[in-house]
């Protein structure tokens, strides 16, 4: 035991035990996103309240990620580290928004996709308030809380596997869940996500990612978003074609264009970790 480790209390160390504080800073994210959510339900009438109130319960979320890594593991919150914070979220929101664009152009090149016309631009206010919930959110949650702490003690890998496979499964609890879909997100999204934060070690590229996919496929295509829900956006669509290009039910997530495409610019990002020597080693191959 080092000198560092054997000054520290007991219920410090006990509390810095990593699968204790995967479940604690976990079940706090979790609590706090399902509320956010329901006040989301509470407010659907009222979109500016809605985004009113999820910022409110971001601010709380944020807090207590922050909080607890100071408290508990002792150190700066480099992962929300605010210089280089407006470059990686613009490019975050950039290839969100950039593969759902291309998912749709795709399937309109292929007479699938069609525009019947447009709703008002006001229409795109109410989807704003669960892509930000869910972006701030299950990044905390997945990436920064489940992916890193799995990362320190079975290395980045394995963690990778790990993190995808739950932040895809848990996708099944969506009204119009498909067990496709649920794989494929795993894959395409899971993938993606985990990647930005391996090659940044920040958190704002994959908030940018996940809040603008969730809003492009809402707010502009009027696409149902990963099985949960559907709003009419600022395009009115007719979408005729085999589930498999389309997701069906499911959301585009569940076809083989998003599968393809976002899996493969999650595979760039991950050789671009692998290059910048941004892979941690499981703790048996850890020197010191």
């Amino acid at each position: 035991m080092n000198d560092v480790t054997s000054h520290k209390p007991v219920w410090l160390r006990v509390a810095q035990f990593p699968p204790l504080r995967l479940a604690v800073l976990g079940a706090a994210l979790f609590f706090l996103l399902a509320k956010s959510n329901e006040f989301i339900g509470d407010t659907a009438d009222d979109p500016l309240l809605q985004i009113a109130v999820v910022i409110g319960w971001c601010a709380v979320g944020f807090a207590v990620y922050i909080g607890f890594v100071r408290l508990v593991e002792r150190r700066a919150v480099t992962e929300l580290a605010l210089p280089g914070m407006g470059r990686e979220l613009g490019i975050g929101l950039l290839i969100g928004a950039g593969l759902y664009t291309a998912c749709i152009l795709i399937l309109i090149v292929a007479g699938i996709y069609r525009i019947d016309g447009l709703n008002p631009v006001s229409a795109m206010l109410p989807a704003i308030a669960v892509p930000l919930s869910s972006g701030i959110f299950e990044e905390l949650l997945f990436r920064g809380a489940l992916f890193r702490i799995v990362e320190e003690l079975l290395g980045s890998w394995i963690s990778l596997a790990v993190s995808s496979l739950v932040f895809g499964l848990l996708h099944l609890m969506n009204p119009t869940a498909t067990l496709l879909g649920a794989i494929f997100i795993s894959a395409e999204a899971g993938i993606l996500l985990a990647a930005a934060y391996m090659l940044t070690r920040r958190l704002w590229m994959s908030m940018g990612f996940h809040f603008a996919w969730n809003f492009t496929q809402s707010a502009v295509f009027s696409g149902t978003v990963s099985g949960g829900y559907a709003l009419p956006g600022l395009i009115k669509p007719d979408i005729d074609g085999p589930a498999l290009l389309t997701g069906g039910v499911f959301g585009i997530e569940a076809s083989v264009i998003a599968f393809v495409l976002c899996t493969a610019t999650g595979v760039v990002l991950l050789i671009m970790a692998v290059r910048r020597g941004r892979v941690v080693p499981p703790f048996w191959k850890q020197k010191g």
